[in-house]
């Protein structure tokens, strides 16, 4: 799966938590959760999200490395390979 494709699971994703997002306008190396407002419960929504369409296990502990769109990215598509 390319980087472009994970983006786009990531952003579809964002927009089933938070449907008044704007995907195209999410800055990719600037804090996902400031740009969003996602609380804590979204932000696990989504982490769970993810793990469910992707498969990728998101430990707890690896959560603080998960800060901006390119991090959750690069993290899940180096998981995928």
């Amino acid at each position: 799966m390319t980087d472009a494709e994970i983006r786009a699971v990531v952003g579809e994703e964002l927009v089933r938590i938070a449907p008044e997002i704007d995907v195209a306008r999410l800055a990719p190396a600037v804090a996902l959760r400031d740009q969003v407002e996602l609380d804590s419960m979204d932000w696990l929504n989504l982490l769970v999200a993810l793990h469910r369409r992707l498969g990728v296990d998101i430990p707890e502990a690896d959560y603080a490395t998960l800060v901006t769109l390119d991090a959750l990215v690069a993290y899940l598509g180096a998981r995928l390979t």
